[in-house]
């Protein structure tokens, strides 16, 4: 039963399933909303800018930090030029560091795509299995066939399911992440050019 009555497509949804559990598991450790955008870093960086204003160790320690700490990093090497060029430094910075966090999200979208249709190649080739004995009906080709086909039809659907399910979930993620990302930008932008208060 299972693998083994599947036949050689099981196998490679086997594979498919486990590049997309990797997947899953590695995502959701990097996209945390708490890793990406620690809470209180920005009125943390504003206090520091108003005590001691931007000094090169803040800019450095925040490029080594999180990903919302270098986008704030990429605003800060530019605190002295105008309000464009840090807008322009750090959409450049947002966009790299959005791309870093996207990583493999795309391929988990490919794998739930695929899946499926490798459970209808397995279909298929139980198919061919369950006619190729031309007049022989045995009823052990039969099932055989049939196991075969509904085994990786069934393989193929627990495999796409839950890989979709969490590729919409992280692609949501990815936009409210890199939403607040740039809200928190915009304000430090703001308040470096004293159009807003802290």
């Amino acid at each position: 039963m299972g693998i083994a009555a599947a036949g050689w497509p099981s196998i490679l949804l086997l594979l498919v399933s486990v590049g997309a559990l990797a997947i899953i598991v590695e995502r959701a450790l990097v996209l945390r909303p708490r890793r990406v955008i620690p809470p209180g870093l920005l009125e943390e960086v504003l206090a520091e800018i108003a005590r001691q204003g931007v000094s090169p160790a803040l800019v450095q320690r925040l490029d080594q930090g999180t990903p919302l700490g270098r986008v704030l990093a990429a605003g800060l090497r530019n605190e002295r030029h105008t309000r464009e060029v840090m807008k322009e430094a750090i959409e450049e910075s947002g966009r790299a560091v959005m791309v870093e966090l996207e990583g493999r999200v795309g391929l988990l979208g490919t794998l739930a795509s695929v899946s499926p249709l490798l459970g209808l190649l397995g279909t298929v080739v139980g198919m061919i299995l369950l006619f190729q004995g031309g007049g022989s009906n045995s009823p052990e080709t039969l099932a055989q066939g049939i196991a075969m086909a509904l085994y990786n039809t069934a393989f193929g659907l627990v495999v796409a399911i839950p890989a979709l399910i969490f590729y919409r979930l992280f692609r949501g993620r990815l936009e409210r992440l890199g939403s607040d990302m740039e809200q928190q930008a915009i304000k430090l932008v703001e308040v470096l050019h004293g159009d807003r208060q802290p």
